[in-house]
């Protein structure tokens, strides 16, 4: 009698013919042999066959083959689910998942393998997010609209980025317990006390090991193990300090990317898509930098990176000049290794289209593609033309929550007395920033009223987040008259928390150069049109700081960098002065600010937590709704007056021609009409924005 041998592939998978196969306590399974004939030493006369083994279901290709994978990368969608403007209350389609939908699908239809991946600033970022956060909250089992609306899309995975955590640990968990795929983040570790960096341990997944089958040039299908690895900026331990500080720790991105790439190839990922929240920066790396995309490519076994965080598109002509920086904007490659970043709040889809071959070393990338599909375009008047319908599936799964949104944003609570805008706020003192200046001074003189800081001067700056980053039309506006919660979201977009610093007068100073950074040299003696704006300054940076007057003079060299790095010894402010004195280099000051700014968000010389004398838990934002309802009720319920005190102004410069760029409403022409020195030119650049003349012989203030 002989025992039947299985096909040990079928029980083992197909490395059991070579190496045999185990249990689940690694106890080898052993197969009986067949017993010898009993009552005889002869052998049998018709002996059985050797079984013919089972043909391995998934063979190796051959050397040669080729398929082609398509990625597809979402990222700074910051909850805007719909083609809709809150601050505005109207249709936007300019933004959306909703309509970044369609440009998936397309995607999907056009490639025979396809991945999908989000990158993260996904929960936090428009008033829905807001909403469910800070209003509805999430209770046990309740989905968030961001993952209504992703679920229907079959994500592969998703990476963490910082605004994850503005809401906290707790509310981040109950949100993405929800999404129907997974998450990663290989630099942030739960916080254990010691000093030990062997036994931390990942607050999530590290990196994913997808197998995937996909179909070659041939139709031919075979698996491709997709590896996944997720880094977030390690600066979320000072931007969100009090929600993370003794909870998790933040390591370095490329020392993560160097311990774990390694593993990942080790444990048979094919290829490896990096999926960094983090800029592109090309200057040397150092210990926690916040935009090491570059110096990923530089890590071996990386073969895609999906990168965001800066709001920005690559390739694109903003990274135009590095080519001896390794950067193709052709192909869309970084070192030579595909990548891609595509834009904010859902308005491109990014793609890499590689070509995978099958070499002796296993699967190799052999050719890239990188591109960005846009949700929209602009016809030569500047009207805003879809390119994509709505998708009515995640139409339908958010309606609800998008309604309950719109009903909270427009409930009036107080009034104002004039318009409040921030066109000009980059060229002149601005009421948007002047209300959020004046907020702060206010909640901060009440706080230490009775403490050994009720002596100090409280300084307070503040900065226009709403001034053409997102383009033509993203300016606050808010009329005369009525003031709700979604014109307060409009005046402070971010959800930060309030902190007081102690500086000496030098310090202020040096923090007013670096904000000065915002405005291109002017050289007094061409007769040529110049361009005040330094577009590689973002204008969340440029800080006014109330309670003290200056001059900002344009003629001198930028003394920083956007980067906070020393440019130059050029001193543009000018006649610093407190209450008509002016200031010593040793006067103390309070200045109010954010944790992002107090926590060294921006680089700002001189400015750390280590200066913090003030850790309010209280959100700016907050802050400000509390402050127009007070002033409101004190002005007799007719609202408060938004009116800037123009504390600051440009020295005089004669004859020099300066323009700027500002939006191309009539609002914001009709306003400009209040002012002697800004001239309307009648023209619109490339990007939609109307050009401004400024007129600088006389100081405004």
């Amino acid at each position: 009698m002989k025992t039947k041998l299985l096909p040990l592939a079928i029980l083992c998978g197909t490395s059991a013919l070579l190496s045999g196969c185990f249990d689940s306590d690694d106890n080898k399974i052993e197969i009986d042999p067949p017993a010898p004939t009993q009552g005889t030493d002869k052998p049998d006369p018709t002996p059985t066959p050797e079984p013919t083994p089972e043909p391995d279901p998934d063979p190796a290709p051959a050397l040669g083959t080729k398929l082609e994978l398509r990625l597809l990368e979402t990222t700074d969608l910051h909850a805007n689910v719909l083609n809709f403007n809150y601050f505005s209350d109207k249709q936007d389609d300019k933004v959306g998942l909703v309509k970044t939908a369609a440009l998936i699908h397309k995607a999907r239809e056009e490639a025979t393998n396809s991945v999908l991946v989000d990158n993260g600033d996904l929960i936090q970022g428009s008033p829905l997010g807001d909403y469910i956060a800070k209003i509805k909250n999430l209770a046990d089992g309740e989905v968030h609209p961001v993952y209504k609306a992703m679920n229907t899309l079959d994500y592969d995975v998703a990476n963490i980025g910082n605004h994850e955590f503005n809401f906290g640990l707790e509310f981040l968990q109950e949100a993405i317990d929800d999404a129907n795929f997974p998450y990663i983040s290989a630099n942030v570790f739960k916080y254990d006390g010691d000093d030990d960096d062997s036994n931390d341990v990942p607050l999530f997944a590290p990196y994913l090991i997808q197998e995937k089958s996909f179909k070659d040039i041939d139709g031919e299908e075979h698996t491709v193990k997709v590896g996944y690895i997720g880094f977030v900026p390690p600066q979320i331990m000072q931007w969100d300090k009090a929600n993370l500080e003794n909870k998790v720790i933040a390591k370095d991105i490329i020392a993560m990317a160097n311990k774990y790439v390694p593993k990942m190839k080790e444990e048979g990922a094919d290829i490896i898509v990096a999926i960094p929240h983090s800029g592109l920066d090309t200057a040397e790396h150092t210990d926690k930098k916040e935009n090491a995309s570059y110096h990923l490519s530089k890590v071996e076994g990386i073969d895609a990176i999906m990168f965001g965080h800066a709001h920005a598109n690559f390739p694109s002509a903003r990274y135009a000049g590095l080519e001896d920086k390794g950067i193709d904007l052709e192909k869309g490659t970084i070192n030579g290794v595909a990548a891609v970043m595509p834009g904010f709040w859902g308005n491109h889809l990014g793609v890499i289209d590689l070509t995978l071959t099958y070499q002796k070393n296993g699967w190799q990338v052999t050719d890239s593609q990188s591109t960005l599909k846009p949700i929209f375009e602009q016809d030569e008047n500047r009207n805003v033309i879809s390119l994509v319908a709505n998708d009515a599936e995640i139409e339908a799964a958010t309606h609800h929550d998008h309604e309950e949104t719109r009903t909270w944003v427009n409930k009036p609570f107080a009034k104002v007395t004039s318009q409040v805008n921030s066109f000009f706020a980059l060229v002149n003192d601005d009421p948007s920033i002047q209300i959020v200046t004046d907020a702060q001074t206010w909640y901060t003189q009440k706080i230490v009223q009775g403490t050994e800081l009720s002596d100090l001067p409280v300084l307070s700056a503040g900065a226009p987040f709403r001034a053409g980053r997102g383009g033509a039309d993203d300016y606050t506006y808010i009329a005369k008259g009525d003031i709700a919660y979604r014109n307060v979201a409009d005046l402070y977009i971010y959800p930060n928390v309030l902190k007081v610093l102690k500086l000496n007068g030098a310090q202020v100073k040096e923090w007013l150069e670096m904000s000065a950074g915002q405005f291109n040299q002017i050289d007094p003696q061409s007769d040529d049109m110049q361009s005040l704006i330094n577009p590689d300054f973002p204008s969340y940076n440029f800080d006014v700081i109330d309670g003290v007057t200056y001059q900002i003079d344009v003629t001198q060299p930028a003394r920083y960098t956007s980067k906070g790095e020393k440019a130059s010894d050029g001193q543009r402010i000018l006649a610093l002065q407190y209450q008509g004195k002016p200031v010593t280099d040793e006067q103390q000051f309070l200045v109010v600010t954010n944790n992002y700014r107090a926590s060294g968000g921006g680089n700002f010389p001189n400015i750390g937590a280590d200066k913090i004398v003030v850790d309010s838990p209280d959100e700016n934002r907050q802050v400000v709704a509390n402050y127009i309802t007070y002033q409101s009720e004190q002005n007799d319920g007719n609202g408060l007056d938004p009116s800037a005190d123009m504390n600051w102004t440009f020295a005089p410069i004669n004859n020099a021609q300066i323009q700027f760029t500002s939006s191309n409403s009539d609002e914001a022409k009709a306003y400009s009409e209040q002012f002697e020195h800004i001239e309307p030119l009648n023209e619109t650049n490339d990007a939609g924005f109307a050009l401004y003349k400024l007129k600088l012989t006389q100081p405004q203030n």
